[in-house]
């Protein structure tokens, strides 16, 4: 109950920062996280909040010690630290991923993001998912929840960056109800990252 207050009282603080104004429910976290094993190796949460995926992904197998926490608002930051001390928790802006190393260097096996890309510029986004895939290997996926009809990174975003989606499943026992996208680099891309800008 108190996480859940201090949620919507960041809410009420920042509503196009936080998006919501309760943490996510366990289905949309048990979704969200339903590909992601230990093997994948680290994972990379974007926007965790009050650690509602951050505890899936610690239900699913994977050691805090590979957990990545990003998180700007100041008072998720400190609760997170306190709540996964094992876990590395950066109080910084998702955009600038691309200027620190995670994990010694070694590359991610997936990104969580809890963000609200629709209240986010192109721009912004943009940048987030460079940095992001340039610290996952390339059979990485960014998984991304949303609460409307389609995924939240439109194909104008996602075709210049060799990058495509598709829903993996949604859930309506989180309030409001939920979808989760998988976005992954193109076939082409696969084929050769070389021809395709940015990553």
């Amino acid at each position: 109950m108190a996480e859940t207050l201090g949620f919507f009282q960041a809410w009420l603080r920042s509503p196009l920062r936080v998006a919501a104004i309760a943490p996510s429910g366990r289905a949309l976290a048990r979704l969200i996280t339903s590909e992601i094993s230990p093997d994948i190796g680290p994972v990379i949460e974007l926007g965790p909040g009050t650690g509602a995926f951050t505890r899936a992904l610690i239900a699913r197998g994977v050691r805090p010690a590979d957990l990545a926490l990003i998180e700007f608002g100041s008072e998720f930051a400190v609760a997170l630290q306190a709540r996964f001390p094992a876990a590395r928790t950066l109080w910084m802006d998702a955009a600038r991923l691309d200027t620190v190393e995670l994990f010694g260097g070694a590359p991610a096996g997936a990104v969580v993001s809890g963000l609200p890309l629709l209240s986010i510029t192109p721009r912004k986004v943009r940048a987030i998912l460079m940095g992001a895939f340039g610290k996952m290997r390339p059979e990485g996926a960014f998984y991304q929840f949303t609460y409307g009809p389609r995924c939240p990174v439109p194909p104008r975003l996602l075709a210049p960056l060799g990058l495509e989606a598709e829903r993996i499943g949604g859930t309506l026992a989180n309030l409001p109800p939920a979808a989760v996208y998988r976005i992954r680099r193109s076939t082409v891309q696969a084929r050769d990252r070389s021809e395709l800008p940015g990553l």
